[in-house]
């Protein structure tokens, strides 16, 4: 493919927080497109000038242009970028497969998909022709932050080394550090996983166990991630990065992760579907951590923290009970457990 612009027509599939947090930021530098299905979200986001349901505070850019027609999407679009939840993933590539010329296409979703258990790379290696362009964009952000212009580092992750290289020069900016890689696997387990481990650290949290076990559960909770990623053929030194342990301290730390909150109302023994009614927002966590602990178990990897979680979201485990259950647990040695468990 030819060099991509350093100002590009950008089209952004999804309007949620994070496909609007992108639109609002990348606007400063290319000319932005923003598609949602929903045309009376749409008209809403053009009366209000703001995202209302996702991001209230922040503005629309003026320049954005916003539409509900898939093909006037197309249009024009020199990138697309897709940010609907993993379970529109497969659905949304389908529909750009169909287009008559390629168009580079990189996902910002995160999570396995609930049935094959699959990663989005493996999700578009069904659908999407090898003369399209593609990849993944990941890494420990929050998408209030990313709408703020405040300082983020992501990673862009394609098997074209070159195309990944273009298209994170192409994002780059001073608010917004774009870093390329070639370990798509690797990228997209840590941003998968690290929703487990955040429900995880919430509950602890939310039981009142301190900072020490949260920086405990941390580096454990990597550990696992580790051991299941380099199982699938991740690199070690990705799930060390921005897309693994950088993911991985935001989710379980900060006041703005879904799926920390969930796991702070799991604790006060609250039921799921009433906290994801109360949180308004999918908390990918809670799905994938089904396909993380089926996968697990199939590929003979320990994961005892996931497996909690599992336990909790799936079983009727309290999460005091599982807790305790983990705390119970033999010592291993720290650094041979990262392939035994």
């Amino acid at each position: 493919m030819g060099r991509l612009a350093a100002s590009m027509n950008i089209t952004i599939l999804g309007a949620g927080a994070w496909g609007s947090a992108l639109a609002i930021n990348l606007s400063a530098r290319h000319r932005v497109t923003l598609w949602a299905c929903n045309a009376a979200q749409i008209e809403a986001m053009r009366a209000t000038h703001c995202n209302q349901r996702y991001l209230p505070e922040i503005p629309l850019p003026q320049a954005l242009n916003l539409t509900a027609d898939l093909q006037a999407a197309f249009t024009n679009a020199e990138l697309i970028l897709v940010a609907v939840p993993i379970a529109a993933l497969r659905a949304t590539l389908q529909q750009i497969a169909a287009m008559p010329m390629p168009i580079p296409v990189i996902w910002a979703c995160k999570g396995f998909e609930a049935g094959t258990s699959q990663l989005p790379h493996q999700v578009a290696a069904e659908i999407i022709p090898k003369n399209f362009p593609c990849g993944v964009l990941s890494g420990p952000s929050f998408a209030l932050e990313v709408a703020r212009g405040l300082p983020t580092a992501l990673i862009l992750a394609s098997t074209d080394g070159q195309f990944a290289k273009q298209v994170a020069q192409s994002l780059h900016h001073a608010s917004l550090r774009v870093y390329s890689s070639t370990d798509v696997m690797g990228v997209e387990m840590g941003g998968a996983v690290k929703n487990v481990l955040a429900i995880a650290a919430g509950i602890a949290e939310g039981m009142g166990y301190g900072q020490n076990a949260r920086a405990g559960l941390i580096t454990r909770g990597l550990a696992e991630m580790t051991r299941l990623g380099l199982k699938m053929g991740a690199c070690a030194e990705t799930l060390s990065g921005l897309s693994g342990a950088g993911d991985l301290i935001l989710t379980c730390t900060g006041d703005l992760s879904r799926n920390r909150q969930v796991g702070i109302l799991l604790a006060q023994q609250k039921a799921l579907p009433d906290i994801l009614n109360q949180l308004g927002h999918v908390a990918e966590g809670v799905y994938t951590v089904r396909e993380v602990h089926h996968l697990a178990q199939r590929l003979g990897v320990d994961m005892p923290i996931c497996a909690a979680v599992y336990s909790v979201l799936y079983e009727q485990v309290p999460a005091a009970s599982a807790v305790e259950a983990l705390l119970n647990r033999a010592p291993n040695s720290e650094f041979n457990s990262l392939l035994s468990g």
